[in-house]
């Protein structure tokens, strides 16, 4: 097989640099790989993607790959197995790193029989996650997730239907030479074939699309704000949401993106002047009782929360997130979003919609919130999400939307549609 780099031992110390980094955990992998690049401009492209590929590898099948390994393994042994046993590089293409008696020690490594493994490390993810989820989904749905998570994610956009409609952005993609398909379900989704550069294309330029997951699109889509509305999007981050909410309501009304923190407020800013909407109103908010909020009290129209969460289901684009998460760290993130849900209800105006979302596949910090809330707040109640998207010519069966890897091909998402009746 005919592969776009040529190995080098210098090529594969910089893997191995970055790895002992990375398992360190003291920040998000996808930062450390990207500040890595920047501080390496010998690595060339095909250098670059290598290196981040590799370790990315190695995040996704830690536990299995240290299995195959042996007692503490060092990263060099990790990265090796994993291209040997997960990508598939045989010992010809190896020959230029290898070191004495490395060849017979791979040859080992790759005769471990995964299915003997015990099932957290065949899944690849801590006990605790396996048995959260194997309680929640059972052993045979546990497993095509975890088969699924081991994978890369695909690259999707959103078209901004203030620039241009899908039909016409696939088109405008196909004359600069980027493959792409309609989404299955948002019906301004579009998937690219492999990870093209986008930053300089004309279309991303001029805000015609936006980088975001056709799951994350579908929260938006449930909140269906209308023209001239009032809406808050709770915590907006770095503005993917905001922005189709924004076009959603025909860039009328007024928007408010609420965030604790600056950083995320001022990625927003630039993706805003692209976007060409004028009815956002970025807001930093010191926390949810801020008083900034409590003056929009009942004031409302939509109020979206995409509450701080595990993460868990972008491990495809973030597997390091299942090696910073703990039990402790769950129940400390349940009674945050409950506090964020309960704050985000007392904007609502009556009459008006609160959806309740994350990108966590755990049902603690999903429908048990939702449960307890809807117990302590009688003045809200659920509407099915499917009725919700059927609307929009969307058919997703669930009173609540549960989005799956292995079943959707999107990020894994939660969402609950509540209404102040």
């Amino acid at each position: 097989m005919n592969r776009p780099v040529r190995l080098t031992p210098p090529l594969f110390a910089h893997a191995e640099a970055l790895l002992r980094s990375l398992l360190r955990f003291e920040q998000p992998a996808d930062l450390a790989v990207s500040q890595y690049g920047h501080q390496h401009h010998e690595l060339g492209q095909a250098d670059r993607r290598f290196v981040s590929e590799t370790v990315f590898t190695v995040l996704r099948r830690k536990r299995s790959l240290e299995a195959r390994c042996g007692v503490s393994p060092t990263p060099r042994q990790l990265l090796l197995a994993a291209l040997a046993c997960v990508r598939g590089w045989n010992l010809r293409e190896l020959a230029p790193i290898l070191k004495e008696n490395e060849a017979g020690w791979l040859a080992q490594a790759k005769a471990v029989k995964t299915e003997d493994l015990p099932s957290a490390v065949r899944h690849d993810w801590p006990d605790w996650l396996d048995a959260a989820l194997l309680a929640q989904l059972g052993e045979a749905e546990t497993e095509a997730l975890a088969q699924a998570l081991a994978q890369p994610a695909p690259l999707d956009v959103r078209v901004n239907p203030l620039h241009i409609g899908r039909d016409a952005a696939l088109a405008r993609l196909a004359e600069s030479g980027i493959e792409a398909q309609a989404g299955r379900y948002s019906p301004l989704a579009l998937r690219l074939t492999g990870k093209p550069a986008l930053s300089s294309n004309p279309l991303f330029a001029e805000g015609g699309i936006e980088v975001q997951d056709e799951g994350s699109q579908l929260l938006a889509l449930l909140l269906a704000p209308r023209r001239g509305e009032m809406v808050v999007d709770f915590c907006a981050g770095a503005g993917g949401k905001t922005l189709l909410l924004g076009a959603l309501m025909h860039n009328s009304g007024r928007l408010y993106a609420f965030d604790i923190s600056d950083k995320r407020l001022a990625k927003l800013k630039p993706r805003l002047a692209r976007s060409g909407l004028s009815n956002v109103h970025p807001v930093r908010i010191e926390h949810e009782r801020d008083t900034k909020v409590k003056r929009l009290a009942g004031k409302i129209d939509r109020v979206l929360v995409d509450a701080p969460c595990s993460g868990l289901g972008t491990l495809r684009r973030n597997p390091d997130l299942k090696w910073r998460q703990d039990e402790a760290a769950i129940a400390g993130l349940q009674a945050k979003q409950s506090a964020i849900l309960s704050a985000a209800a007392g904007l609502v105006k009556k009459g008006g919609r609160l959806v309740y979302a994350t990108c966590s596949l755990l049902a603690a910090e999903n429908d048990q919130v939702v449960d307890v809330f809807l117990a302590t707040h009688s003045h809200f109640a659920l509407v099915p999400a499917e009725e919700v998207l059927a609307k929009q010519g969307i058919a997703l069966p669930g009173e609540r939307l549960r989005l799956w890897p292995h079943h959707h091909q999107t990020d894994g998402f939660f969402a609950a549609v509540l209404e102040h009746v």
